[in-house]
């Protein structure tokens, strides 16, 4: 049995970074917290934690020492709330979330309504909408647009992680709505390479293994497009989760990763897929 990797899967630039700075923080000497999950990925949360960098469900929770901003991005007054009660802040923000924020609040200034592609319930959205002013309004599909606009004006951005495919069919259906669109595609780079990748490996393999938090949402859509193209993908966090029976009879299998799942992880995952071969 062959074990095929994506061409582009796992950690990101801005996930590395995130990691990164909260290590730094960690190595101070001082408390440090996040405020909410650094990442998308239990298991690096619970490494993070071993090291001494708790999470904080919010900054009622947060004492002294420092506060390390999500990867996802916070509503900026939450900054500005922790600065004055004297916490050292590390901003982990991902710099192309950092981007998507800054157009959302320079569209708002400028007289558009804010449309943002994405989930509303995710952490990444919250923090845009905050930028954009709170009276965004967030859709997770042409579906979903409200039947009246706030304007015939309308800005877009887009969730980092969202696919490319989803933005268009927003896109498609503002446009006989709006007299003026503007539209940032804030879609980062490594979540289309990694979503193509995805989607070739998911045509030319058997069986397709997804690695990466339940609860990311890069991870999750990853799953999804594979679906799309195989009807045999199976998203896991940990080699644990294999059920030895995915490959019965398989010759092919295809792995690939969220942005959000370091490397040894992957290599774990695939080590016991080759184990499972080699019995």
């Amino acid at each position: 049995m062959n074990v095929v990797v994506a061409e582009h899967a796992g950690v990101c630039y801005g996930v590395e970074r995130a990691l990164r700075l909260a290590s730094e923080a960690a190595s101070s000497g001082n408390a440090v917290r996040t405020l909410g999950p650094l990442i998308h990925n239990p298991q690096a949360v619970e490494k993070l934690r071993e090291r001494g960098v708790g999470v904080a469900r919010s900054l009622d929770e947060v004492t002294g020492g420092t506060l390390v901003i999500r990867s996802h991005g916070v509503d900026p007054a939450v900054i500005a709330a922790a600065r004055e009660r004297g916490l050292e802040v590390v901003d982990a923000t991902c710099p192309f979330v950092s981007t998507a924020q800054r157009h959302a609040a320079e569209l708002k200034e400028q007289g558009y309504a804010v449309v943002i592609v994405g989930e509303a319930d995710h952490p990444e959205v919250e923090g845009i909408v905050a930028h954009a002013g709170g009276d965004a309004v967030v859709v997770e599909s042409a579906a979903s647009l409200p039947e009246r606009l706030p304007s015939r004006r309308v800005g877009v951005v887009v969730q980092t992680t969202q696919t490319a495919e989803r933005l268009q069919e927003v896109v498609a259906a503002l446009l006989p709505r709006t007299n003026e669109l503007r539209v940032f595609n804030t879609i980062c780079s490594a979540t289309a390479k990694r979503q193509k990748a995805a989607r070739e490996l998911a045509r030319a393999v058997d069986v397709v293994v997804v690695v990466g938090g339940h609860n990311s949402g890069n991870t999750t859509r990853l799953a999804e497009i594979c679906r799309e193209e195989n009807d045999r993908v199976y998203h896991i966090e940990t080699p644990e989760e294999i059920d030895p029976a995915w490959f019965a009879g398989v010759e092919v299998v295809g792995v690939t990763a969220g942005a959000s799942t370091p490397s040894d992880q992957i290599a774990q995952v695939v080590a016991a897929i080759e184990r499972i071969g080699d019995g």
